[in-house]
Order: structure tokens, then sequence, then C-alpha cells
């Protein structure tokens, strides 16, 4: 499986996709900085800023005004990992660190980008926008069918001018439609909703920097997620209840977003919360409805403990 997923639970989306053995397609950022070394620089977020002119600069340089936005330099493990509203100089004081930076604080629509490119010409766009909730969670993603032309025209003037010459699928994400990140991939999350043939597109793509997808039939999908506490060990739902979810009208798929032999604390998670499920479907109240079946049984499967019991 030349599409190289480094999460096990979305092989599910590339296990049958023919593809050259020879050709590796990334689908994290670790993979695409190991293949992509020219382009190494999308994924400092201080030349992102530069790029736009938009104002930055390391911690210890003190921010002109407040709020601002502060986050790693570089992170290719995602999450949202370390980002955080600075509220004032106080504040930042307390909560400087190395190899970390701030930027503007953006207003706007947050909307995540796959964008396919052919010698830095788009050829392909589909957005995606998030219904957040707080400590760096999403309730769920609308992969919308439509288009966002501002985005376009200005990603793609980007795009032109800075990546002339590559060829592959890429994310980006912009709040107000200005960029705040770029990833040489495309978002792993919900390939199924972008329509039967695309994966087969994306393989003539990187075997032959072409792409021919006929994307005449596209409809609105969502990426329905599930949260749990912090703190607990979950082990695995049965195959019964993941089957049942599965043949659900409107559903697409499931996905279980851990590994359970291995310790919680190891998986790069948000503030708030331990992601434990993803549900991609077609119709959003099939998906809500799917995720709250899944909440329960995850539910069962903790044990009441004496040590969690306070009597009055």
């Amino acid at each position: 499986m030349p599409i190289v997923e480094k999460d096990p639970w979305r092989a599910q989306y590339f296990e049958n996709v023919p593809c050259p053995k020879d050709l590796f397609i990334p689908t994290d950022d670790e993979l695409a900085w190991q293949l992509y070394p020219q382009y190494r620089w999308i994924y400092n977020k201080i030349s992102i800023c530069e790029s736009q002119g938009l104002d930055y600069a390391p911690h210890d340089i003190l921010p002109p005004t407040f709020p601002v936005f502060s986050k790693p330099i570089y992170n290719l493990r995602g999450m949202g990992s370390g980002s955080k509203i600075i509220e004032s100089a106080e504040q930042y004081e307390r909560e400087q660190a190395p190899g970390h930076m701030w930027m503007p604080l953006l207003e706007g629509e947050h909307v995540s980008t796959d964008v396919i490119v052919v010698d830095g010409e788009p050829k392909w766009w589909r957005h995606t926008i998030g219904k957040a909730l707080e400590g760096g969670i999403f309730d769920y993603w609308t992969i919308l069918a439509e288009p966002r032309p501002v985005i376009e025209d200005y990603c793609g003037q980007w795009l032109r001018q800075h990546l002339k010459d590559y060829t592959g699928a890429l994310n980006l994400e912009t709040i107000g439609g200005k960029i705040i990140e770029a990833h040489l991939r495309f978002a792993d999350q919900w390939p199924d909703l972008y329509g039967s043939g695309w994966l087969d597109a994306l393989v003539e793509l990187y075997a032959h920097h072409r792409w021919h997808y006929r994307d005449e039939q596209r409809r609105t999908g969502y990426s329905v997620v599930l949260f749990g506490a912090h703190g607990l060990h979950y082990p695995h739902l049965n195959h019964k209840t993941v089957d049942e979810v599965l043949t659900e009208p409107g559903i697409s798929s499931l996905q279980i977003t851990f590994l359970p032999d291995k310790p919680p604390e190891v998986h790069a998670m948000p503030p708030g919360g331990f992601r434990l499920a993803i549900v991609n479907c077609w119709d959003l109240e099939a998906g809500l409805a799917a995720r709250e079946r899944l909440a329960l049984a995850f539910w069962s499967t903790q044990e009441i403990r004496a040590d969690r019991i306070s009597i009055e």
C-alpha cells in the first residue's frame, strides 16, 4: 500500500487502491518532510507568516499589541499541540516557551482546504469547516460541496508564487482567508467523502503528474468526532457494535482513533479530550446518532472503582 498511512484506523481508505510499489504518497507530515526536502520551509510557521506579510516573532520578542496567537514554530504531530491565545504582556511573560512564536489573532471563518497542485497550479479544491468546542477540539466537520472563491483566489496566487514546481496534494488551513498552516499532504480523515475514483486520480497525479477527476456529483459530507475524558483506559469496542454502526443508512465509514495497547499519554491529543472515534457520513443526524451509540458503548467499558467514589 504505497499510499503511506501512519494511523492504522485510516488504512481502510487506501488498502484496496492500486498503486505502483515504487511510488510513495504521504498522508502525514513526517513522511512528507522526508520526501520533499526542498519544500520543508512550508512547515515553518514563521515562513508562512512572512510569505503573507503577517506580523510575527519568536518568543522573547514582545508583541506590540495583545491578544496574539501563540504556537510552536514547527509541529509535525498536529492536533493543535502547544497552541494558545495570549491575552496580555503579563501572560506572555509567564508562558513564553523555547521554539514557540506569536502571530496575529486572526478573525473569520476557519477553513481546512485540500488542493491538488500541478507545477504550482491548483487543479482541484475541497473545503471543510469545523464546529469548534473548547480545548482545541471539534464537534464535527462539514466537508463542503460548494467552492470558497475568496480562499481559492488568494491561496491560488500564493501557490503560484511560492510552490511553482510542486506537484501533489496540499492541505491549507486559513482563518479569514489568511493561511495559518500548510501541509504537503491531503487530509486523510475523510477521503471517502471526496467521491468515488478520487483516490485513483490521486495515484495518477503522483505517478504521472496529471490530474484527471470528474468531480460532477460532489455532495456535502460530515465527519463527526467522539471525544472522551483524558486519563482513562479505553479498550477497543467489539466488532458487533462497529459493524452495526456501519450498516446504518447515511454512514460512510468509522474510525476507532487510538491504540488500546499503548498508554493514553503517548497519543497526540488536544487538551479538550481524548479522541475515541470518527464517524464519516452523508447525513449529519445519522452521524450524531452513531456517535451517541459509540459513546454509550465506550462508557460501558469503564469499570467503577472504589477509589473514584466519594461518600458525603
